[in-house]
């Protein structure tokens, strides 16, 4: 087991839960609405979301790995892609974070919250061939079960933004007064955003598992 490829992977998918995106975007708006637990909330639905992507990717691609060496370097080579073209693409946009865009969320039951960050995240086809880009360079044994490895990979993955994801609910209201005064801080978060992209994609091009 490649206990350094874990700690990569960590590392990796600390970076992207910071980055701003509208999963987090919205935590925050909802935590600023509705109050901390709806932010709470709305994480476990969005991560719930991720274990669905969990297991689509987990069954589907072990499956292609265990019939050709050749079909798994595709897709790590069509990962590798995918990353440097989001790269490409927080490049392109601006480093404003425009919070009123984001406050389209009203107080509903947590329930209905729930269900929706479930429905957020599993309708989003980016999110699939994101978690298709980035878990597959990250296989961390010979001997273990793709699937089992696939699956321990979402776990972390999802504790890890998780913490994030909460750390956000906390302190929304400082967070978001600090987004929108701290300019250079936005442009720091775009660029952190682009250099991990780059450096996953680096990382699947040229890792021998």
């Amino acid at each position: 087991m490649n206990y350094e490829i874990l700690y990569s992977f960590i590392i990796a998918t600390i970076a992207l839960a910071f980055a701003p995106g509208p999963d987090n975007i919205y935590v925050l708006m909802q935590s600023l609405v509705n109050g901390q637990k709806h932010g709470l909330v709305t994480t476990l639905g969005l991560l719930s979301g991720c274990l669905i992507h969990t297991t689509l990717l987990a069954f589907g691609v072990s499956a292609l790995i265990k019939e050709s060496d050749t079909l798994f370097f595709i897709i790590k080579l069509f990962g590798a892609i995918y990353l440097l073209y989001l790269a490409y693409e927080v490049f392109k946009s601006s480093s404003e974070i425009n919070l009123e865009q984001q406050n389209k969320v009203s107080e509903q039951s947590l329930f209905t919250v729930f269900k929706q960050g479930v429905l957020m995240n599993v309708l989003n086809p980016k999110i699939a061939i994101f978690f298709l880009a980035f878990f597959p360079g990250f296989l961390f044994s010979n001997t273990l079960n793709t699937v089992v490895q696939f699956y321990i990979l979402g776990t972390i993955f999802i504790i890890t933004a998780f913490l994030v994801f909460t750390i956000i609910t906390f302190l929304s209201g400082s967070l978001a007064k600090f987004l929108k005064e701290s300019k250079h801080f936005r442009v720091f978060l775009k660029w952190m955003q682009i250099v991990v992209f780059i450096g996953i994609a680096v990382y699947l091009l040229f890792s021998n598992n």
